[in-house]
């Protein structure tokens, strides 16, 4: 990495914000949580994919000795809300009829968990079964069972566009490459399950402790969901055992807000494991069909993409992680001439959210395979046809994405480089080694996500000791964002990493945000961070000239001490000028409040043109595995990750976001899978659903592409969903290049590989 730059805070590896209090299991999740007079609720969910409710009797529930309340949709305000303006197909509970085994019909409010359970086998649904659908593709077809009236033809959304000239694009081309992929359905497999506390207040107010990533915008869905105001929620984010995208808005939160209304009392309410997998918003599955043109050299001349993604039973976020499939990887390599068909389709299964690549992970997944692809058929290696294609700095792509920096060609060099370097062992026995590298690229921010504004705020306030708490209203789910806000601070006031404390979210006193996704964080969030502490060291050098009797623009800060620029020795630590300025305003602190926003326009919603993001990431990686060709079993020997990050703010955190993302990105490529049959998720636990864990982590080597990019805090850029994107592909790629076998649906499982050693060939795609 390069050196520090006379930076005083930004890169360096300072211990993470909430460490010690994880460490010392201090750290309050909701779980841990217990108010004066809870009560404990509990879901009754659907047991059959598609069927029309007769009747709900919930007497005898109601009767059992400590049950306080039953809730079913007569007790919500009964109307259509959603996180997706453009698909508004939810209700609180299930209204006439439950669309998918796991839809929520009722709750329960009881003394203790074991009531509640028990509670629950009381109460009596009478359904009348219904015709369903599971296939994405058959979901469209003629005479499909309809799964919301609204959307007769079963498709939630769909998006067509192009630029430049695709027939002339492929008409030069030397060589057509047309290949079908499949991206599974994959669980976010977060250690803490979706959950709620919910207090009632005085009239229709509630306080509300949940782990989520989006809680402003979350209190706008839930005003709605409710029929009361966004100032009647109080939302407080404590500690997170991780989110992975999945903690956006779901129906534990509100269907505990219900019973909590109904009882006068708090209510808690936790999924099990088993409900998170069968009501939670697992990853969007997605076929793709794609029509690729390349001359000689490997230059793309045209890309064709059809795809269709499962959007479940009801719409989470599905429109707008299908649209990012069909585009976000257009700013990865340049291609000249695009078209795309995208369709997003209900099915009677879970709905699908958010996950960590929101969409642009399936597509870097297929068009990384098609590299690879086409590469063999040109007789190009691997690096050669992702350099010649590759994004550069300060270039303007085919939908009017403005990439600033970039270091593409330097992450391809650096891999590259690394891998030739390592120790080289020998291969035992019925063993097989490949290699295989991936290139990717992300937002750091998203400007249409959100369309009433992309932006960030922050308060900052400086006490009468000098410490300085920051307010803002993101989101740290783990990630480490509070101690990259705590840097940012420290950093731009010229004050002590130590006297920096980042209050936790809470919607009472926190700045209005948007949250953690899109990897707008540091981007994003830390300008807002920035533009509060300019804000706060306006007044404070201010108070602290008048009290030098020099002008405040002769004054510089650090190490939490202020002084005189032509003479050093003249100086007040914040303490002194902090002390002064309360007891020279009545008590009233320093506080600054600062905001940031992008400025761009939203894309044009017919073209989808405009830019989307301050910055954009970029990376490659590359992985070397082992197979057992008697088991099946691929060992993933080696890792490299090169990213181009911008400037890093913390190393360590970098790092270990980067290996995180390869931990998870390894799992979706060989083993997790989903396995829905009839609706229902059959391996709905971690006994059946395989994650890896310590003993399957490659030796990991991560490698810095230090660029200064203008727009974002300091240099920096984004990390977190750029950290998984490359890695399937990459490890697939390996898996390709030591079988001599073309894989192109995830997972790559053993039997999948047995099936390929029996038969190899080639050009066989499995």
């Amino acid at each position: 990495m390069a050196e520090n730059k006379g930076f005083n805070c930004i890169g360096k590896s300072v211990a993470a914000s909430g460490a010690w209090e994880k460490a010392t299991g201090r750290a309050q999740y909701v779980p841990d949580m217990k108010l004066p007079g809870m009560l404990y609720g509990k879901m009754l969910r659907s047991p059959y994919a598609h069927a029309r409710i007769v009747n709900i009797d919930t007497s005898k529930a109601e009767a059992l000795e400590g049950v306080k309340a039953v809730a079913t949709i007569k007790d919500t305000p009964q109307v259509n809300f959603g996180p997706m303006g453009t698909n508004e197909d939810w209700y609180i509970f299930a209204k006439d009829k439950v669309r998918f085994i796991g839809d929520e019909v009722a709750a329960v409010a009881a003394i203790d968990e074991a009531t509640a359970e028990a509670a629950l086998d009381l109460i009596e649904v009478t359904y009348e079964e219904l015709p369903a659908v599971f296939d994405m593709e058959e979901a469209m077809k003629e005479g499909s069972p309809v799964i919301n009236e609204k959307w007769p033809d079963n498709i939630a959304s769909q998006k067509h566009f192009g630029q430049g000239d695709i027939e002339a694009g492929f008409a030069e081309a030397d060589l057509i490459v047309e290949e079908e992929f499949y991206t599974n359905e994959v669980y976010q497999s977060y250690m803490e399950t979706m959950c709620a506390l919910v207090r009632p207040e005085k009239g229709s107010r509630l306080t509300m402790w949940v782990p989520i990533q989006i809680a402003n915008k979350a209190r706008l869905v839930y005003a709605k969901a409710l029929g009361i105001s966004p100032e009647d929620i109080r939302l407080i984010k404590p500690f997170m055992g991780g989110g992975f995208g999945a903690k956006f808005e779901t129906n534990i939160h509100l269907a505990c807000a219900v019973l909590a209304r109904k009882t006068g009392r708090p209510v808690k309410m936790i999924n099990s494991r088993h409900e998170d997998f069968a009501a939670g918003n697992p990853r969007v599955p997605i076929k793709y069909r794609v029509k690729m043109g390349f001359k000689k050299d490997g230059t793309c001349t045209a890309k064709y993409m059809h795809l269709v993604g499962n959007n479940g039973c009801r719409t989470v976020y599905g429109p707008a992680i299908m649209s990012t499939a069909c585009y976000r990887i257009d700013a990865l390599y340049k291609f000249p001439n695009v078209k795309v068909d995208g369709y997003l389709t209900y099915t009677n299964t879970v709905p699908t959210g958010c996950f960590r690549g929101f969409g642009n992970a399936q597509s870097i997944f297929m068009i990384e395979r098609m590299m690879d692809i086409a590469a063999e058929k040109l007789g190009l290696r691997p690096e050669e046809i992702r350099k010649v294609n590759a994004m550069t700095p300060n270039f303007t792509n085919p939908h009017g994405w403005r990439v600033g920096t970039c270091g593409l060609t330097e992450s391809i060099d650096a891999v590259l480089e690394a891998a030739q370097n390592r120790p080289k062992t020998e291969v035992s026995p019925g063993k097989l080694r490949g290699i295989g590298m991936a290139c990717c690229n992300h937002v750091s921010g998203n400007r249409g996500f959100f369309p009433t504004f992309d932006g960030s705020s922050s308060l900052i306030r400086i006490a009468e000791d000098g410490k300085i708490t920051v307010f803002h209203g993101e989101c740290d789910m783990g990630q480490g964002q509070d101690t990259v806000f705590a840097q940012i601070a420290a950093e731009e006031l010229g004050a002590k990493f130590s006297d920096v404390r980042v209050a936790e979210q809470d919607s009472q006193i926190s700045p209005w945000g948007l949250g953690s996704y899109a990897t707008r964080g540091t981007t994003v969030g830390g300008n807002g961070i920035i533009a509060g502490c300019k804000a706060a060291k306006k007044i404070l050098f201010e108070e602290a000239g008048a009290m030098l009797g020099v002008d405040a623009d002769q004054l510089d800060s650090r190490e939490s001490i202020i002084f005189w620029k032509r003479r050093p020795e003249k100086s007040l630590t914040f303490s002194e000028v902090g002390a002064h300025y309360v007891f020279n305003h009545a008590g009233s602190c320093i506080i600054g409040n600062g905001y940031y926003r992008t400025g761009d326009p939203l894309p044009d919603p017919k073209t989808s043109y405009g830019n989307v993001s301050p910055a954009y990431i970029f990376g490659c990686h590359m992985a070397e595995v082992e197979i057992d060709t008697l088991t099946g079993h691929v060992d993933v020997v080696n890792y490299w990750a090169a990213h181009d990050s911008g400037r890093p703010i913390n190393p360590t955190l970098l790092r270990g976001q980067i290996e995180g993302g390869i931990g998870m990105g390894l799992g979706w490529a060989l083993w997790e899978d989903m396995i829905i049959k009839d609706g229902k998720v059959l391996n709905d636990g971690f006994l059946d659903y395989r994650i890896p864990g310590t003993v399957d982590m490659p030796r990991m080597t991560t490698i810095f592409i230090e660029t200064d990019e203008p727009n974002g805090p300091f240099g920096a850029k984004g990390i977190g969903e750029a950290a998984i994107n490359p890695v399937a592909p990459a490890i697939v790629n390996a898996v390709c290049n030591a079988l001599g076998v073309h894989f192109n649906e995830l997972p790559v499982t053993p039997a999948r590989i047995l099936a390929a050693l029996k038969t190899r060939n080639k050009h066989q795609v499995i």
